[in-house]
């Protein structure tokens, strides 16, 4: 059974393109979902890609899974990282305002680095960037240090094209734990590794902004990441050094950290899936609090290159707010977006049905 699905793309002007939507009937006759949207031509639209987009041919290999082997180094820095940052949330009534609001300040950049620039732009190609806003957004994710540019991308397609099976890097069918942190504790499965290969990464290989940081990332993420949030402070206005560096460098870096995480982990097993019941993926408005608008996963999951995340533009949306401004500065165009009416047909076809209660 074929229907006809209409997808629109909308930035200052919307163009509606056509796709096609397969479904399969059941023996009693109920016609099911089987794929998001098959024709990935239609779905790339103009981004260029189309490695964000979930392929159901994969079938995990069978047998004995491959024994787990621990990353001792991570799990080290990682304790050591979560106990310096119970050390400064003790040292929080110590600390001036100032210096408060530039951790604020810096978790808030360092998010941006990863929600308007590895994810909504690099990832998935939603908005087009100007080179000053490419800059500034590479700053930001060396800020955030979690990986860089080329290596999130990589991981964040595969995720999506592979969600939740073997070849997905932080895989939630693996358990809480595992999609929030413990990924990053163990050696990858080797189908992640041997998929991640076969992505077309071109994209990001032609973007000198994206090599320039990756090529320089450490260093890069000494500079911002630990040594100015800590500097700052302490210079400008005599700020404790041990409280410049456990609060705006440590504290708000794993306050980050599990903020991303967060979206892996709580929006892939808690919340509602209005637009398509058959994926893990929900809508969680507390981890779009702390992500600045990455909880609405059930959405994302369903309409990958939109580039809210979101149907309900700023609502507990910092990012989106963010590159609409950049928009209306001329700093970036061509945000794809999706029509009111293709959302509703969506809810009505594949959701859980949770929309109609508001």
């Amino acid at each position: 059974v074929h229907f006809r699905l209409s997808k629109e793309f909308s930035s200052a002007s919307s163009t509606t393109t056509a796709s096609t939507v397969t479904s399969r009937v059941t023996r009693n006759g109920n016609a099911v979902m089987e794929k998001h949207l098959l024709n990935h031509e239609d779905m790339a639209g103009d981004r260029g890609m189309i490695d964000d987009m979930f392929d159901d041919t994969y079938r995990g290999k069978e047998g004995p899974k491959p024994p787990v082997r621990y990353v001792w180094r991570n799990i080290i820095l990682m304790s050591l990282l979560h106990l310096g940052a119970i050390f400064g949330l003790m040292l929080i009534p110590s600390a001036k305002i100032q210096t408060l609001a530039w951790a604020i300040l810096c978790f808030l950049l360092s998010a941006l680095g990863i929600t308007a620039g590895c994810h909504r732009l690099w990832s998935h190609r939603s908005y087009k960037a100007t080179l000053p806003l490419r800059i500034f957004l590479a700053i930001a994710n060396s800020i955030a240090f979690q990986n860089d540019i080329y290596e999130w991308v990589r991981d964040h397609r595969i995720h999506h094209k592979f969600s939740e099976t073997d070849a997905d890097p932080h895989n939630a069918k693996r358990g809480f734990f595992f999609s929030h942190i413990g990924w990053l504790l163990v050696r990858k499965h080797p189908d992640v590794i041997e998929k991640g290969q076969k992505l077309d990464l071109s994209d990001i290989k032609a973007d000198k902004v994206v090599m320039f940081q990756r090529r320089y990332y450490k260093p890069s993420v000494v500079l911002l990441c630990f040594t100015l949030p800590t500097v700052v402070p302490w210079y400008f206005w005599d700020e404790s050094i041990v409280i410049s560096f456990f609060i705006p460098a440590i504290l708000r870096y794993a306050i980050g950290l599990n903020a991303t995480w967060l979206v892996n982990s709580a929006a892939h097993m808690f919340g509602n899936r209005p637009y398509d019941q058959h994926i893990n993926p929900r809508e969680n408005p507390l981890v779009s609090l702390g992500a600045l608008g990455e909880g609405f996963h059930n959405y994302h999951h369903t309409f990958p290159y939109d580039y809210s995340t979101s149907e309900f533009g700023w609502h507990f949306n910092l990012t989106t707010a963010f590159i609409d401004l950049m928009c209306f500065l001329g700093l970036a165009s061509d945000r794809k977006k999706v029509s009111k009416e293709v959302i509703l047909a969506r809810k009505m076809r594949t959701g859980d049905g949770s929309h109609k209660s508001g």
